[in-house]
């Protein structure tokens, strides 16, 4: 629900701003302009540009050659994510790299990571060029660390601190996952990213967990949008803010526009101010008509950094060149939720309420209190929404690089089922006589909207593995709807439609 109401306070504000428009453009500056570093110091100043001659020549060589390696081996995809309660693809294809066990959310799709080599982990990738690539981007990451935790005590925008190791402690959390083909129920450490004095410091607000990386070749798209505000031409990717980063944390971009003949150049109406055969990143203050925007050119292998709060006060968005573009977009992802030892802490939590007697093995419930069984229901639905439906809605993608996330998607998967059997638990204790019908709408009270919802995300996730852009994607990329049964499945204790349990519930409620 909180999503939602921002999600309609943000398109308020867009349109809101496009009627002050009206027909007219708000004004941009570019280098070619008088007083384009002027407002770029004093309104844009925690946007921090590294020109490619400033950073180290075999620096660009591992990181550019990894970017060629991905898509050799086909591993760039385009995401199919949800956008006011419909399905689009990215004009961007992409893949996520980085910790272990780490997933990064945009648009209400998950992203699972590609793990890069870490020490004490077993990885093992689909080919040896993989394992060079994947360590090629944490040496960029551990670069990109260091170059920010310099350039935010030059601007005195953090207290100084000791962080000769973050690049190293960034990647080295306190965490034990699935290795060398074990796993095992992970302690909850989402304290990591709890909002605390020691959160703020420069250390976790520049240790980058991973990188999204991007690529796209704009002569090979039909249509682009046309940037709305400005009039910049055409946009790879929209004006946004980016998500589910820590607080205050910094975003390091990494550049790559290959090389080619512009002879195929696109038809694009006539922008005053950039050069539309180059790339450019476009920023403006937020919801902010007064304030020139700014389009900086991007060439191959610059870097850039949104510092600090930047990326919360301020809006980007990638305007497209001519040429195929790669980059590496490094983040503080805020994993508080989002990690496998999150939701293994969680199915813990959730599995201490199963329990067997010794006698007959028999499996019952510990508790039927309300909080006890809405906590566990609550569970039971993060893992199947967020987890299992989120992983196979991408198809078969990851195992182009790695098969590393099916053993632990396959433990969740059991987990779940044992979930399932635990509703079916509370369902059987509703229906004894010995109830009261007190007790009995106590439980259905704390029972009925979790079904409720999971009834609704199953037939959402449903249909959207069937939609036309679903079954369009190649066979590797297309959605599965997972998990999936019919009724007369006998393995599972409950139906995959829950109408007619959540009807007769009502119905006792009457």
């Amino acid at each position: 629900m909180k999503r939602q109401a921002g999600a309609r306070e943000k398109e308020a504000k867009k349109q809101k701003l496009l009627e002050e428009l009206g027909e007219s453009w708000l004004p941009y500056l570019t280098p070619r302009d008088a007083e384009f570093h002027q407002v770029w110091k004093t309104k844009y100043s925690k946007l921090l540009l590294r020109k490619a001659d400033q950073i180290p020549k075999e620096l660009h060589y591992v990181v550019q050659e990894a970017f060629v390696t991905f898509q050799k081996h086909d591993c760039f995809f385009q995401d199919l994510v949800r956008i006011k309660g419909k399905d689009f693809l990215t004009p961007v294809s992409r893949i996520l790299i980085g910790n272990p066990g780490y997933t990064y959310k945009y648009l209400n799709t998950r992203l699972f990571t590609v793990p890069w080599p870490i020490d004490d982990y077993e990885i093992k990738y689909c080919h040896p060029e993989l394992f060079t690539a994947c360590k090629a981007l944490i040496k960029l990451n551990d670069y990109l660390n260091i170059e920010t935790v310099q350039a935010l005590r030059e601007q005195n925008l953090c207290e100084t601190k000791e962080t000769e190791d973050a690049a190293v402690t960034g990647r080295k959390q306190d965490f034990v996952t699935f290795t060398k083909g074990k796993g095992s129920l992970l302690k909850d450490q989402s304290t990591l990213y709890t909002p605390s004095s020691d959160c703020t410091t420069l250390k976790y607000r520049t240790s980058y967990n991973l990188t999204l990386l991007n690529y796209m070749d704009p002569l090979q798209m039909t249509y682009l949008k046309q940037e709305p505000y400005f009039g910049m031409g055409n946009m790879a990717v929209s004006w946004h803010h980016d998500e589910n980063l820590v607080e205050g944390s910094t975003v390091a971009v990494y550049n790559y526009s290959c090389k080619g003949s512009a002879s195929g150049k696109v038809n694009e109406p006539d922008v005053k101010g950039r050069d539309p055969a180059e790339w450019h990143i476009g920023l403006k203050v937020a919801w902010d008509i007064k304030t020139p925007g700014l389009a900086i050119p991007l060439h191959r292998g610059d870097c850039y950094f949104m510092l600090d709060d930047l990326n919360m006060t301020h809006q980007h968005c990638v305007l497209a060149g001519l040429q195929p573009r790669f980059s590496s977009t490094h983040r503080v992802a805020e994993c508080s939720r989002g990690t496998l030892e999150y939701i293994f802490g969680q199915c813990e939590v959730a599995l201490q309420n199963l329990q067997t007697d010794p006698v007959s093995a028999a499996l019952s419930l510990k508790s039927l209190e309300v909080q006890v069984v809405k906590k566990v229901e609550g569970i039971h639905n993060e893992v199947e929404f967020e987890w299992l439906r989120q992983f196979w809605f991408q198809g078969k993608r990851y195992k182009k690089c790695t098969y590393w996330w099916f053993e632990p998607m396959a433990k969740l998967e059991e987990f779940w089922k044992k979930m399932e059997f635990m509703t079916s638990l509370v369902l059987c204790e509703v229906g004894k006589r010995e109830r009261t019908m007190e007790q009995k709408t106590e439980i259905i009270n704390s029972l009925l909207p979790l079904l409720n919802e999971r009834q609704e995300l199953r037939k959402e996730w449903t249909a959207r593995c069937q939609c036309q852009l679903a079954v369009s994607l190649p066979e590797d990329q297309r959605p599965k709807c997972h998990p999936f049964w019919k009724d007369d499945d006998s393995s599972m204790p409950l139906p995959y439609d829950l109408e007619e349990i959540i009807a007769n519930l009502q119905i006792l409620l009457e």
